[in-house]
């Protein structure tokens, strides 16, 4: 899996990746490794995340995400959604374009929620879920 290594939300569920997947994919950003691959030009490495598999198959953009969970990870059914139902092809590519332009908010958001360290997540999600039900459940 090639990534953005200037891009800390990306970073960051690399980060999340790496511990589902473990040694199965490996990890690393466009800088240190697009001269290894002189037939992808450096602009795709830019545009979006690839995955190369050992076979030379790549995949780019979401598919590249959704195809690191088929690596064993409980999230190996979006690999497969992806390639077979054009409703969630389409709204996943029109997701990753709307995240690759909302990183720095997105990073932020992604911290709140589960931690800033990605490697002990803390469900902070749902504390803020509980805490806007019980002022829900006080004011209506």
């Amino acid at each position: 899996m090639i990534w953005d290594g200037n891009c800390g939300f990306c970073a960051y569920w690399i980060t999340k990746w790496q511990s589902t997947t473990k040694d199965k994919v490996n990890y690393s950003s466009y800088l240190e490794v697009a001269g290894q691959f002189p037939d992808i030009d450096l602009r795709h490495f830019k545009q979006a995340s690839r995955l190369i598999e050992p076979s030379g198959a790549i995949f780019s953009g979401p598919r590249s995400a959704y195809r690191t969970f088929a690596y064993g990870s409980r999230w190996a059914f979006l690999d497969h959604w992806y390639e077979n139902k054009r409703w969630f092809s389409s709204l996943s590519d029109n997701l990753y374009n709307w995240v690759t332009h909302n990183r720095g908010l997105l990073f932020t958001i992604s911290k709140y929620c589960f931690g800033s360290n990605p490697n002990a997540s803390k469900p902070f999600w749902l504390l803020y879920l509980i805490l806007i039900g019980a002022l829900l459940a006080l004011f209506v």
